[in-house]
């Protein structure tokens, strides 16, 4: 989608971002077909199709995002924004933009896929906290100890990228909350070294966390409706 920004054509789905959507697709087709034999689950196997469709999308758009957020950060040389040119300035902005889209969609999807396990796997989650994240249904799973294959799995990929997802909640947090994350830095900085050229935040890291993001989202949505579909398949029309 954002490709063409750059003058490159939409490229095809590939590895582990291919595997996920076609998994996706697949859970999309069961409850279809499920929902066309009839029966009284058909308006919730409606909802589920919609609610997978919508992450799919998310998905893309968080691909999208990261694409351009790391192909705008290849174009900054300099150590701080004093030293930039227009055209790096433009560059850095661009940055900042799709960089910030990106980790705010990895929370947005997580949120999406937590509300979708939620009512698939009967958690009800709500009951305890009305407002809850995709972890809050995780920690759900583990306490009750249900769908342990899937549990466990999800547990693994949460634990293994943990370091980075608190850097980026952290950030996320900062930008709704508080202020721009961008400028963060620059107040922590300007505390320390009052009147000083403030130099820019490392977004070589901050990049590198964005790509630990997209693949807990992939990884996560994958071994999700891998699951689905074989516990969807069991299910009677």
């Amino acid at each position: 989608m954002l490709r063409f920004l750059f003058g490159e054509p939409q490229s095809e789905a590939k590895g582990k971002l291919a595997e996920t959507f076609l998994q996706m697709e697949q859970f999309v087709s069961i409850l279809s077909k499920k929902a066309q034999a009839g029966g009284d689950s058909g308006h919730k196997l409606r909802k589920f199709e919609i609610w997978t469709l919508g992450l799919k999308s998310s998905l893309d758009e968080l691909e999208q995002s990261h694409y351009a957020a790391l192909h705008f950060q290849h174009q900054i040389s300099s150590s701080s924004v004093n030293q930039m040119t227009e055209v790096e300035r433009m560059n850095y902005n661009r940055y900042i933009y799709f960089d910030k889209n990106g980790f705010i969609r990895v929370f947005s999807l997580l949120d999406k896929l937590g509300t979708l396990l939620n009512e698939l796997l009967d958690m009800r989650t709500e009951r305890i906290k009305p407002h809850f994240s995709y972890f809050t249904v995780l920690r759900q799973m583990r306490e009750k100890k249900v769908h342990p294959e899937l549990t466990w799995k999800l547990n693994e990929v949460k634990e293994k990228y943990k370091e980075p997802m608190n850097r980026l909640r952290k950030r996320r947090n900062t930008e709704i909350h508080y202020m721009n994350s961008e400028m963060q830095d620059d107040l922590i900085q300007s505390h320390r070294m009052y009147g000083e050229e403030v130099q820019l935040e490392n977004i070589a890291e901050q990049s590198a966390d964005l790509t630990q993001g997209l693949y807990l989202a992939m990884e996560s949505l994958l071994l999700t409706f891998q699951y689905a579909c074989g516990l969807m398949r069991k299910k009677q029309p």
